[in-house]
């Protein structure tokens, strides 16, 4: 009989403690959060660059982990109520290849300032080569400061602000 206790004794607890151990979450569901957070799988451009390690064991999130976009090169993936938070690893998404410059430095520029109902504009001269969409600074006279405009697609550039 004392045998049979001693046996039955370290199987209840281990038994016990299986039972109150809180699970770990899950770093494949992680994985795929992160991976439709960023718009690309891991490994691929703008992706993570590998999945979550599987040798962390965080606590399980009662909630949906959030996934915050990437930061100096990493995503955060953070449990709130909990309170851990990682830092994923993120590869820089390929940039699309610049724009021909349609404005370059030394060409005389039409700089307008649009607003409602009127246009008011200048002759200025581009301080910076810049493509469509591009930012420039542009000066109107040889002694004035610079002003930041936007390129547009006819070539002017335009100071936005201004309402």
């Amino acid at each position: 009989m004392v045998t049979y206790f001693r046996r039955l004794v370290p199987a209840a607890l281990l038994l016990a403690s299986a039972a109150g151990a809180q699970p770990f979450q899950d770093l494949a569901s992680l994985d795929a959060r992160v991976a439709a957070a960023l718009g690309a799988q891991a490994g691929e451009p703008g992706g993570a660059i590998r999945p979550i390690d599987r040798r962390l064991k965080l606590a399980a999130c009662p909630e949906q982990a959030e996934v915050t976009p990437p930061v100096l090169g990493a995503a955060t993936v953070r449990c709130i109520s909990i309170g851990w938070r990682i830092a994923v690893p993120v590869i820089a998404a390929a940039r699309p290849a610049k724009a021909e410059p349609i404005v370059r430095k030394g060409d005389q520029v039409e700089l307008a300032v649009v607003s409602d109902g009127f246009t008011v504009s200048a002759v200025a001269v581009a301080e910076q080569d810049g493509a469509a969409g591009d930012r420039i600074r542009v000066r109107t006279a040889q002694k004035s400061a610079p002003v930041m405009g936007t390129i547009s697609e006819d070539g002017r550039v335009v100071l936005h602000g201004f309402k």
